[in-house]
């Protein structure tokens, strides 16, 4: 199984995030699944990568000519795949992944993690989204989205589309349902 991660190109200012990422990246590859995602060697992205290559797992990246020296492209990795533009780049990670994951990050992330929500709600895809809340970094976040749900701008249906997870087990799961 691909499961695709979004995430940051930085670490962001708690450890722990940094050490859930690591911990993740070990379990997708004792489970067997390839890692899909963003192709930098920065950040909670390549802390990702990372874990995954050191543990036997194999990882596909996906990253913009624009962004390749830019976010420092990881060459370590199983496949680097380089594309025209952000466009290309989500584009083909969703077509390689059966699943996605975000992770924390900043607005890239979050960009990503609502188009591919919506490809899902408008039918272009039918593949599980999971949110991996780490110590509350999407509370906020998923407050909008149900507060959204409440006044009538998400149906029922289409909150059902992503799911949150609080722990690492719970978020391979929840990508395990496809």
């Amino acid at each position: 199984m691909n499961i695709c991660v979004y995430c940051g190109s930085s670490n962001g200012n708690n450890s722990n995030i940094l050490k859930k990422s690591q911990a993740f990246g070990r379990l997708l590859a004792e489970r067997g699944h390839n890692l899909v995602y963003g192709g930098s060697s920065l950040g909670i992205m390549g802390t990702i990568a990372d874990s995954v290559m050191l543990n036997g797992g194999e990882v596909i990246g996906v990253i913009p000519e624009n962004l390749f020296s830019k976010e420092v492209a990881h060459t370590g990795i199983t496949r680097l795949i380089t594309v025209k533009d952000m466009h290309q780049r989500k584009s083909h990670m969703a077509e390689l992944s059966d699943a996605f994951v975000a992770f924390p990050g900043g607005f890239g992330t979050m960009e990503e993690l609502f188009e591919i929500i919506t490809w899902n709600q408008i039918g272009l895809i039918n593949k599980p989204v999971t949110i991996m809340n780490i110590d509350g970094f999407y509370d906020h976040l998923i407050t909008m989205i149900d507060h959204s749900v409440d006044v009538g701008f998400i149906k029922d249906k289409n909150r059902q589309i992503v799911q949150v997870a609080e722990t690492l087990e719970q978020c391979l799961e929840f990508c395990e349902q496809n």
